[in-house]
């Protein structure tokens, strides 16, 4: 019984370990140098995403409320490996903060929550798994305590996530009350499709869009994003949100894919609403956090056009671009991070000259973007064309004819997304400033964080491995 405990539940147990390790040394009395400390850190998230890639099996624990196979394994390095970018990211913000345990408990509660919410074969479960997951996350959004806009980042988060999280409540309720049941499988043979079920799912996708930032549900993401930490917000922007998708995929394929009929076209119009309305914010944003922001809202409704392929080829696409979307997102992110930290700068016209002084710097984020943009041969094209393939083939709607309507907006979309991704670069290698960014001199951790980009960025990409890994998997 303890071995299956133990087995099955692995990941959990080491971020457990890792959470109770922090704790102690919290409780601890003696100063420790801040570096060697997040050196300790970064040593201990190693470990806890090596583990991730030893032994595992398919099972289950708790009735049958969480479950654990090879797939969601690898959901869980994926998010692992995120937060383990993130925090090396972090180092220059980190080292001059008096609560970096407290952050790191904080940010792996979160991560906690996460891995139960993948693992979760029952409604109450990802319900707990979910809150575990969100409600640290609005501390972590106020942890510039000296901040004003920080403090407002998180109240709007805790807002926007309670609301979300009732709607969520209210379609589980529903659900329940039509089926006498919260068990996936159980519920999979329960949906008939009934006005009930269809309302339920309506809240079930509403709740979800909060959590993702779709269309029309995007509102708080902004603000948020600006308001927060960039460390945060870039947790916030990939390993919450891929999480989220994560299990939006499976929830769909697996509990109500008997209502695929009903359900396509609402997540069709919500996937064209998200890239275009994104991809059009992006365009006028000066700040980098609410560009990045508004180009994350974007990428979301990409990534729901892979989710409409309802097929093992649509569940392993929308994986696969999330895997991308980690080197990619990170990369920008990780350079916007290191030049708030140093340099206090964050706008757009701050990056004119960029490249002048800081040539590296300037390559990672330029590649990061053009990843983000979907141009050959990063991976960004290879993630968007597999999504694209998935979502605009076989579907209910077409009879099994391709979708060229999905195909011609999402090419349009994609154009607009070249011109606000260009403007960055644009600005960092061709406009002249008088007072360009002086040189930055990072630590080990960010450069360590920025190869593991670039080389997943590249080696995602140019070699298949990783999606037919991914296939295999699913199906």
């Amino acid at each position: 019984m303890w071995n299956d405990y133990l087995q099955l539940m692995k990941s959990e147990w080491m971020v457990i370990i890792v959470i109770f390790i922090l704790l102690f040394l919290k409780l601890g009395k003696k100063e420790r140098n801040t570096e060697s400390l997040l050196h300790f850190i970064n040593v201990l998230l190693f470990i806890n995403l090596a583990s991730g890639f030893i032994y595992h099996r398919d099972g289950s624990l708790f009735g049958d409320m969480f479950h654990s196979n090879s797939l969601l394994a690898f959901e869980k390095n994926v998010l692992s490996l995120g937060t383990l970018i993130i925090s090396m990211q972090s180092f220059h913000w980190l080292k001059n903060h008096k609560h970096i345990l407290e952050f790191y408990i904080l940010l792996l509660s979160t991560l906690l929550g996460m891995f139960f919410m993948l693992s979760s074969n029952n409604l109450l479960m990802f319900y707990l798994g979910l809150e575990l997951s969100t409600i640290p996350l609005a501390a972590l959004a106020n942890f510039d305590l000296e901040k004003r806009v920080s403090s407002e980042a998180a109240m709007k988060l805790i807002l926007s996530s309670a609301f979300s999280s009732g709607l969520l409540l209210f379609g589980i309720s529903m659900l329940y009350g039509s089926t006498g049941t919260l068990n996936y499988l159980e519920l999979s043979q329960q949906l008939t499709g009934t006005p009930l079920q269809i309302l339920s799912f309506v809240m079930f996708a509403a709740g979800f869009g909060f959590k993702i930032s779709a269309v029309p549900f995007h509102l708080w993401t902004a603000d948020v994003y600006e308001g927060s930490p960039v460390a945060v917000t870039s947790y916030l922007s990939v390993i919450s949100k891929g999480a989220i998708l994560f299990v939006f995929v499976s929830v769909l394929y697996q509990v109500f894919h008997h209502m695929a009929l009903a359900w396509y076209n609402l997540i069709f119009i919500i996937s064209v609403l998200t890239m275009t309305i994104g991809n059009l914010f992006a365009l006028r944003q000066q700040n980098m956090k609410r560009f990045l922001a508004f180009s994350s809202i974007s990428q979301v409704g990409f990534i729901l056009i892979g989710i409409t392929g309802q097929s093992a080829a649509g569940s392993a696409s929308v994986i696969y671009f999330v895997l991308i979307y980690v080197f990619s997102n990170l990369g920008a992110f990780g350079v916007v991070s290191l030049v708030s930290a140093l340099t206090g700068k964050e706008t757009v016209n701050d990056y004119k000259g960029f490249y002048k002084n800081n040539r590296v710097l300037s390559w990672v984020l330029a590649i990061s973007l053009f990843s983000l943009a979907g141009i050959p041969p990063t991976a960004g094209f290879f993630g968007k064309f597999f999504l694209l393939l998935a979502g605009a083939g076989t579907t209910h709607q077409s009879g099994g004819q391709i979708n060229y309507l999905l195909i011609v907006i999402a090419a349009l979309n994609m154009v607009i997304s070249l011109y606000y991704y260009l403007r960055i670069i644009r600005a960092m290698f061709m406009d002249s400033t008088e007072q360009p960014i002086e040189k930055i001199k990072s630590s080990f951790s960010p450069n360590l964080s920025f190869i593991i980009c670039i080389a997943g960025i590249l080696i995602t990409g140019i070699a298949s491995g990783a999606y037919n890994y991914i296939y295999s998997l699913v199906k």
